[in-house]
């Protein structure tokens, strides 16, 4: 038991749990909603950036673009050059004017913004709808992390993370998490940093593992014994190298770029963040921290893939690692590929990075989605008298029932890719809250019912084309259809703003101070 105990991926995530009970205790007192929504609006630029970077830099991230990248090569890589162009949108558009406008939850924007209890009810649908796309992935990448090194079935890593979740921020609340989320992303960074290093120090520069990948043409030895069907993994490596292998078009590519490029816009768990900062000025430079974190994660997801893919290739590394990477699939490249390097302590470090990951990214999803359930529709819509004790208590209640729900939904995408199923979760995002921003925050002319129908009929649209695509002709079938989804959002509130015309009568002083000078919204 105690040497089971001292094995370094079991250490290593014990020490990371244990720090989080403990922040976790020490932040637990929220005796107000400001304090449990927002923080007290208390965080400064270099907390708040590093947990924005933390919720924003998920399992997608640390996990997905880096077996994205082992399993497409190019094609896979672009993912990520999608990912970092949108937090430069929102920096330039969205976190200054949203600070100032200053609020709970995101849903908060639409009902201030027109007044309207129906556009507060739609923007709470859709939240939920996002998160719970977004967080099945996080579940299935920590259940499948537990199962594959810890030796856990799927389904008690969808529990444990729940149960997890519940304490993490049903206690802790949004100063707790904030402080944890800032905390995780620098191990994770830590774990890529010390990868890439081991990688360089054992000669696998990337000009030499491209070169070797491009060349290679067969089968990968020592994969045999692993597969379903008992015969060595085949593998093109001028398929790997070349581009347009997994999106075969153009339009295929430009709709993937529309869909990721612009879903940072709208997911809900990253808007909330920039509520949490005590201005305009430090939202901005919070945006601009978690651009240069992100930027700097992505460089080596892409790399630390294309090490995996050479790791693999050689057939060089232990007979658990080979069977890690043909079993685990792609989303478990990175595990494997520190396991490969640096043996067991460099594994226990990664293991406890991708858990840091996943609770960061689940957590922000949870205060987000716990918004919406206690504030938006129990507080305005079931007990409007509600005392803010009340307030925080709906606000815990919530994150119970949420654990139920994407606990159920991460048993459901057992066999799914956790990248593309993140993409997914951006591309509903950009095709419903981001229209509802932009054109709310630099355009008078929406109307109520243009925003509810932006929400809806993007939502809707997205739905149909990610699950009923079959019904489409072949042309409408895309992986990530932003091509189609996104201006049929923006389109939306357009036209029906433009029929309606009922612009609130308080528009320009909305406008006002959204946009106004930092000293004029203090």
């Amino acid at each position: 038991m105690l040497q089971t105990l001292l094995e370094p991926k079991m250490l290593l995530t014990i020490i990371l749990m244990s720090t989080i009970v403990y922040i976790t205790y020490l932040t637990k007192k929220s005796s107000t909603a400001s304090d449990y929504f927002v923080g007290g609006r208390s965080f400064g630029w270099f907390t708040n950036g590093s947990a924005i970077g933390g919720d924003y830099l998920s399992a997608a991230t640390f996990l997905g673009i880096a077996g994205l990248t082992f399993q497409l090569g190019y094609d896979g890589a672009y993912y990520a050059f999608c990912f970092s162009i949108g937090l430069t949108l929102l920096a330039i558009f969205v976190a200054g004017p949203l600070r100032r406008f200053g609020a709970y939850t995101v849903a908060d924007f639409l009902a201030y913004r027109f007044h309207s209890k129906r556009a507060r009810l739609a923007a709470v649908a859709v939240v939920l709808a996002i998160s719970g796309f977004y967080a099945a992935p996080q579940l299935l990448g920590a259940a499948q992390i537990l199962s594959m090194f810890f030796g856990t079935t799927y389904e008690f890593g969808i529990i444990f993370t729940c149960t997890v979740m519940v304490f993490y921020v049903g206690v802790g609340g949004m100063k707790g998490t904030t402080i944890n989320q800032a905390l995780e992303l620098w191990i994770r960074l830590g774990a890529f940093v010390l990868m890439a290093a081991a990688a360089v120090y054992g000669g696998l520069h990337y000009d030499r593992i491209l070169a070797s990948i491009n060349e290679f043409q067969g089968s990968i030895t020592g994969t045999a014994q692993f597969a379903k069907d008992g015969k060595d993994v085949a593998f093109d490596g001028a398929s790997w190298t070349g581009t347009g292998h997994y999106f075969p078009t153009f339009w295929q590519t430009i709709s993937m770029t529309i869909g990721l490029s612009l879903g940072t816009i709208g997911l809900p768990h990253i808007l909330l963040r920039f509520y949490t900062n005590p201005s305009a000025k430090a939202a901005r430079k919070s945006a601009l921290m978690a651009i240069g974190i992100a930027s700097v994660f992505f460089f080596f997801a892409v790399y630390l893939g294309a090490v995996g893919r050479a790791v693999f290739l050689s057939g060089s590394a232990s007979p658990e690692v080979m069977k890690d990477l043909v079993a685990g699939g792609n989303n478990m490249v990175i595990p494997s590929t520190a396991q490969a390097l640096g043996g067991e302590w460099l594994l226990g470090l990664v293991i406890a990075g991708a858990f840091a990951a996943i609770f960061s990214n689940l957590s922000g999803l949870f205060i987000a989605s716990s918004g919406a359930l206690a504030h938006d529709l129990y507080a305005t819509f079931m007990r409007k008298n509600i005392t803010e004790r009340e307030r925080v208590i709906a606000g815990k209640v919530a994150i119970v029932i949420l654990a139920f729900l994407y606990g159920a939904l991460g048993l459901m995408v057992k066999t799914a890719s956790i990248g593309h199923l993140v993409a997914l979760a951006f591309t509903v995002a950009a095709s419903t809250f981001t229209p509802i921003f932009i054109l709310g925050i630099w355009w008078r002319g929406m109307t109520e019912k243009g925003a509810i129908a932006g929400l809806v009929i993007g939502l809707a649209v997205s739905m149909f084309m990610i699950f009923g695509s079959s019904m489409l002709p072949a042309f409408l079938q895309f992986k990530v259809p932003g091509l189609i989804t996104v201006p049929v959002g923006f389109l939306s509130v357009y036209i029906v703003s433009k029929l309606d015309r009922k612009v609130p009568a308080d528009v320009n002083e909305f406008m006002r101070r959204v946009h106004s000078k930092e000293s004029e919204a203090a």
